[in-house]
């Protein structure tokens, strides 16, 4: 699959409107329109994912720099970022060192 990132939509544009856009460019899989946590109003940002390359980059090609209501949209694909190898952390357990033995206070 193929992630495609899509700015500058108007904010009112929802799931449907988008995926109407790529449509007729291939089969879109996913959607996420990124939204405000608080208060849930869409950011003018999304992600789609589409599940042929040439598919994407055509839809990429086609739609970067169209108009949308009264904003120009960004489009473009998504380099995938590669996974950094995960590293063992060893832990050392000092738990098995004799304890020192304590001194008596001395007391004036």
């Amino acid at each position: 699959m193929v992630k495609i990132f899509i700015g500058g939509f108007p904010l009112q544009t929802d799931e449907l409107t988008i995926v109407q856009l790529f449509a007729p460019f291939g089969d879109v899989s996913t959607i996420k329109i990124v939204r405000d946590r608080a208060t849930g109003i869409c950011k003018g940002y999304a992600f789609v994912e589409m599940l042929e390359l040439a598919a994407a980059q055509n839809a990429a090609e086609a739609l970067n720099g169209t108009e949308m209501g009264d904003r120009e949209l960004k489009v473009n694909l998504v380099e995938e970022k590669p996974v950094a190898p995960v590293y063992k952390r060893v832990v050392r357990n000092n738990n098995f060192a004799p304890e020192k033995a304590k001194r008596p206070r001395r007391r004036i």
